[in-house]
């Protein structure tokens, strides 16, 4: 049998090959043409810190606690800067992904133990796609959640037909979706009308935070926010700009633009991010009890009893609008790390179809067993997405120690390349 025609083939030649140097890039350009031809690689990375595991945990936060947890969300997002920038950098100065540099640099058995670790990380953030996917379906269209999570597996079928476009259209797609999302919460949280004092005085951390039930919502926050996934991703599809690798100054330019787009984009995230706690502080604070579920959000944002004046169904739609989207951007890009860390742990390649399968698949009997058990009760699916983002909290340390150690380390990096003394304490006072 030809090696084309094999399910399983091996991998050891760059990260996502198919997209790998594809992304041409202008020479001697002008730095918003620079900027704009680096900028897609950051999007898909920023879509993964505004997923559906976001939704609940900000908005929930900011019903239960009011603006307390604001706090949380900006460190987070500031973690998140600082790690997907060496992530960036580790990707274009060795041309190795985290997966592929971690399997160099440890044993065949550690290597092993690290890509189970991440792939339930991965089943971990999928979790959070099928229960939004599910839920944005039942919102709109009334179909029941069992129905729901089983159509989620389809949408391999549109991951395919995505792939067949190509990657620049890949992440002007995406790009699209964050806005909408931005769009909806923007407007949303402008007519709550917030108290932005209050809001101002959120992003000064309290030691409220460490009280039990806060500390379990903000650990929940941080596993949504800085997602050990996209630090996989974020060092591969950095690598899909066209540039002279023996040419170091146009690595360092390459380093430098792959930063602002992170940044930027971040920046977006952030913002969304904000803009949930703020909506579920100023219409739902006092409330928590009675927007404990998607569906309950639904229903408060056009009962005046609960949202005030500002109550429409409009709030409503939108709202189950952006969470598909959410869902769906999230998809893309779980299944890109997906084969990130399979090819770059295991030297394993597999289809993308294949691959989006079995990671869907994985994460799908959770969430079925869960609904059936509890007879469709909504509840209890958000209770497990919470704890799904609380896992990956735990599952942070085993990417970004690697990730911290590889781009501190002269011998990997070289001299220009590593991290200077400061952003490698950070880096491990993070960790």
């Amino acid at each position: 049998m030809n090696e084309e025609k094999k399910l399983i083939q091996a991998a050891n030649g760059p990260s996502l090959e198919e997209i790998n140097n594809t992304v041409a890039i202008p020479k001697n350009g002008s730095f918003w043409r620079n900027l704009l031809a680096f900028s897609g690689p950051g999007a898909l990375v920023a879509v993964g810190y505004m997923d559906p595991g976001n939704w609940i945990t900000s908005i929930g936060g900011g019903a239960e606690y009011g603006y307390l947890l604001l706090s949380v969300i900006l460190i987070s997002s500031l973690i998140a800067m600082l790690l997907q920038y060496m992530a960036a950098k580790l990707g274009i100065v060795t041309q190795m992904d985290l997966a592929q540099a971690t399997r160099k640099h440890t044993s065949k058995g550690l290597g092993f133990v690290l890509w189970i670790v991440t792939e339930l990380a991965i089943m971990a953030t999928d979790i959070a796609e099928v229960i939004g996917g599910a839920i944005a379906l039942n919102l709109l269209f009334g179909l029941p959640l069992l129905v729901g999570v089983i159509l989620t597996i389809f949408d391999v079928l549109l991951l395919l037909f995505l792939m067949k476009l190509g990657f620049r259209k890949i992440e002007a797609i995406v790009m699209t979706l964050i806005l909408v999302i931005m769009l909806v919460f923007c407007y949303e949280v402008i007519i709550a009308q917030p108290d932005l004092p209050a809001v101002l005085q959120g992003f000064i951390p309290q030691k409220q935070v460490l009280n039990h039930g806060q500390l379990t919502m903000a650990l929940g926050i941080v596993g949504a926010t800085v997602m050990p996934h996209n630090l996989y991703l974020h060092s591969s599809i950095s690598q899909s700009r066209k540039i002279d690798r023996s040419d170091t100054q146009e690595v360092a330019t390459a380093v430098r633009f792959a930063t602002w787009d992170s940044n930027i984009q971040l920046s977006a995230a952030f913002l969304v991010n904000c803009l949930l706690l703020i909506l579920g502080s100023a219409l739902f604070f006092g409330h928590s009890e009675e927007v404990g579920t998607f569906s309950a959000l639904f229903n408060a944002l056009q009962d005046s009893s609960i949202a005030g004046a500002v109550a429409s169904p409009v709030l409503s739609v939108l709202f189950a609008v952006a969470l598909l989207a959410s869902g769906q951007n999230s998809t893309i890009t779980g299944t890109l790390t997906g084969q990130v860390v399979m090819e770059g742990f295991i030297h394993m390649k597999i289809p993308t179809w294949a691959r989006r399968l079995i990671t869907r698949g994985l994460s799908v009997i959770p969430v079925l067993l869960c609904t059936i058990y509890f007879g469709g009760n909504e509840q209890a699916l958000d209770d497990l997405l919470i704890y799904s983002q609380v896992f990956l909290s735990i599952a942070l340390p085993v990417s970004m120690i690697p990730l911290v150690l590889f781009t501190s380390s002269k011998k990997i990096m070289g001299e220009r390349f590593k991290n200077p003394l400061w952003v490698s304490t950070l880096g491990w006072i993070c960790a």
